[in-house]
């Protein structure tokens, strides 16, 4: 088990630093105030008038950086600050979560597959971890049984799921984001050292997603080792 607290250990280590750095990234470009005065809502909702969209709300939502797109009720959800604050920031993560409406709009498939997979992903990530341990404490207990490895090969199954469905989430976020700053740019909604601030926001912000489809991969590799050395 020294191996799994030690994988555990190095993601969540990279994990907090590129969250600490993206955090610092967005205070620092909230301080640059945008030349045409507008707020993350204001520019969410016309860059959703310019994506032809009209079935779709802006509404502020407490928190911080908890901006999301839900397709389900079709509302871009913008935290507080970056719902009235008129800086870089604001703009890059209001643009993006729009960005998510466009590709709901036009049927994006990566973004469709992954809202297929969101019910199965949630169920598996509840239980695969536990299915896994316990497989392979009961293949143990009882000298390498048929269904304590057959259990851990299950919960493993889950686990491939959900490494799968955070490697999908990738392509979905990086286009969500060239949409935002293509339309920014398009428009000309910033000048070149706000779009420079918003890219480098959004670079950092994708980072993330990257960093756990990384974490959720090697955890998959290290229990599937584990379960298959267990039959050796």
């Amino acid at each position: 088990m020294i191996g799994f607290y030690v994988i555990i250990g190095v993601i969540s280590l990279v994990s907090w630093l590129v969250s600490q750095k993206l955090k610092s990234k967005f205070n620092y470009y909230s301080k640059i105030r945008l030349q045409n005065g507008l707020s993350g809502r204001e520019i969410a909702e016309k860059m959703l008038r310019d994506n032809g969209i009209s079935d779709v709300k802006v509404i502020s939502v407490a928190g911080r950086l908890t901006d999301h797109y839900n397709p389900v009720n079709k509302t871009v959800n913008l935290s507080e600050s970056v719902y009235n604050e008129r800086n870089a920031s604001a703009a890059a993560v209001a643009s993006h979560e729009v960005g998510h409406a466009v590709q709901h709009a036009k049927a994006y498939q990566w973004l469709q597959l992954r809202s297929k997979l969101v019910p199965a992903v949630n169920i598996s990530s509840k239980f695969s971890q536990w299915l896994v341990i316990g497989g392979l404490i009961l293949g143990a207990a009882s000298g390498n049984s048929g269904i304590g490895f057959s259990l851990a090969i299950v919960g493993l199954g889950m686990m491939a799921l959900a490494t799968i469905f955070s490697f999908i989430t990738l392509p979905v976020e990086y286009d969500a984001s060239n949409r935002a700053l293509a339309w920014l740019k398009t428009n000309n909604m910033l000048t070149n050292a706000e779009q420079d601030g918003a890219k480098d926001a959004l670079k950092w912000a994708a980072r993330t997603y990257l960093v756990a489809a990384l974490g959720s991969l090697a955890m998959l590799l290290y229990w599937g080792i584990k379960i298959l050395g267990s039959r050796n």
